[in-house]
């Protein structure tokens, strides 16, 4: 068994939100342990070109990830390249173990898992990721500009996505695999008074085409949910806007979560329903999801982290 390790600090994740968070932390001389995950630099690090990080024109996912990670360990960030795979919140400190078998305990903990997008299950789908198929219209939508896209889903998010891209696109086809929206109706009302817009009812994507040098999209295939022929839509862009799922598995039954398992936090705040335990990033925030918004929550993290340890030194509680 391997010996036991503590953090004043301990960091779950490293996106944007777990690496900001570290810079933070280390400035404020708290040592903190960043703990990678499974996918070391979370969503951005599967996506091409960003081109709304501040001070950058633009700038490679994997890139931006690599620099904000150089820049965590630079000022004094310990980075664990392992997964965390239980946690035990009703003790304290708090307990944690890992992949690798190490035992960590934490007087902090600040949760950055992120949140993944659900896919189609269509290995073209698989293919083109990051070629003309994404899952974040407000990523990846000026690249459309004056392009067809289509975008899946029925709720809230599939509308606001459409409605989102009409600002980019020439044209947006709406597919969904039933005869109505689970959208509230205001947005229904919006989406269906756009003359960019045309629906395709009890659908659903079957298969992605395009080329293969360079990865482009070039159309989809229907399938029909009601029995009807499959047919090709021509499409330069696909997007998958059925929902998010959070990594906050580890935490079930333990944290307050919504009936999404998103983290809720208070409000103005990164701190969850147990003190000294805070949240950031996509795992919590299911309204922006954006890498600017995510960094700027590890910034609140840490320095919420940062008080909660002064106050309980000085013997608060």
């Amino acid at each position: 068994m391997l010996p036991s390790r503590h953090a004043k600090v301990l960091i779950i994740g490293s996106g944007p939100a777990g690496y900001t968070a570290a810079v933070y932390a280390a400035r404020a001389l708290l040592e903190p342990v960043l703990i990678q995950g499974l996918q070391p630099g979370g969503q951005l690090t599967i996506t091409t070109e960003v081109e709304n990080w501040p001070g950058d024109t633009m700038v490679m996912g994997p890139d931006l990830m690599v620099r904000m990670a150089e820049q965590a360990a630079h000022v004094g960030t310990q980075m664990v390249n392992d997964i965390v795979t239980k946690v035990d919140l009703s003790v304290r400190p708090f307990a944690l173990e890992t992949d690798s078998g190490t035992h960590w305990t934490a007087d902090t903990l600040v949760i950055a898992t992120g949140a993944s997008a659900r896919w189609l299950g269509l290995e073209s789908e698989m293919k083109y990721r990051g070629f003309g198929v994404s899952a974040c219209a407000t990523c990846d939508g000026f690249f459309f500009r004056g392009k067809t896209v289509a975008v899946v889903g029925g709720g809230n998010t599939a509308v606001e996505e459409a409605m989102f891209l009409t600002k980019f696109a020439s044209k947006v086809h709406l597919i969904h695999r039933r005869g109505e929206l689970r959208a509230d109706r205001t947005n229904q009302a919006r989406l269906f008074a756009n003359p960019k817009v045309e629906m395709h009812w009890n659908a659903e994507v079957t298969q992605v085409h395009g080329k293969d040098d360079p990865l482009t999209v070039e159309g989809i295939t229907l399938g029909s949910t009601v029995g009807d022929a499959p047919r090709h839509l021509p499409v330069d862009g696909l997007f998958v806007a059925i929902g998010h799922v959070p990594a906050t598995g580890l935490f079930a039954g333990q944290l307050t979560m919504d009936d999404e398992g998103y983290l809720i936090t208070a409000p103005d705040s990164t701190a969850t329903s147990i003190p000294g335990v805070f949240a950031a990033g996509d795992v919590k925030d299911k309204l922006y999801r954006q890498a600017v918004t995510a960094a700027g929550m590890g910034c609140m993290a840490a320095l919420e982290a940062e008080r909660f340890l002064t106050h309980t030194a000085e013997g608060g509680h």
